[in-house]
């Protein structure tokens, strides 16, 4: 883990730290609304989902922009679910997507495009991690929704 936590390397002129402001900024400059938690976390509704965006590690350095679909499943829908999940893993690159039981007993599925900007990030890279979190996270939820359309017309009701 040495690798990923060395403290000595510091943001070039060129390549500005990651914060929650400039996530916002991006955000806003896109023209999409988003509101911020009590927590201080970013979120983002889009039609079939919920987006967040994350900051992890010691200085914030660590960008995760992570997709909830809004179809509520089954824990019986597991193996199906892991076929769509499996498939998409295996065939594209972002986001990863995986599934798990809230504490509501609902299976839900959720993506993250996660990268590490210890070294800091230009607005162009920024805005490009937003949009391919954002982009591949409504596709995976289009794919969910051929899937299982029962649960995206129920979720499409609330």
């Amino acid at each position: 883990m040495g690798f990923f936590s060395n403290s000595n390397l510091q943001p070039t002129p060129q390549l500005a730290p990651l914060g929650k402001e400039r996530i916002k900024a991006t955000l806003e400059a896109n023209n999409w609304s988003y509101q911020v938690d009590s927590d201080g976390d970013i979120g983002s509704g889009w039609d079939d989902g919920i987006i967040w965006f994350f900051t992890y590690g010691n200085q914030s350095e660590i960008l995760q922009v992570r997709g909830i679909w809004d179809g509520k499943l089954s824990p019986a829908d597991l193996p199906q679910a892991l076929e769509v999940i499996n498939e998409w893993n295996r065939d594209r690159l972002f986001p990863k997507v995986y599934a798990r039981v809230n504490d509501e007993g609902q299976l839900r599925v959720i993506s993250e495009h996660t990268l590490d900007y210890e070294h800091g990030l230009t607005d162009d890279q920024l805005n490009l991690h937003v949009n391919t979190g954002i982009a591949t996270s409504c596709q995976l939820w289009e794919r969910l929704n051929e899937a299982f359309p029962e649960a995206a017309a129920a979720a499409a009701q609330e």
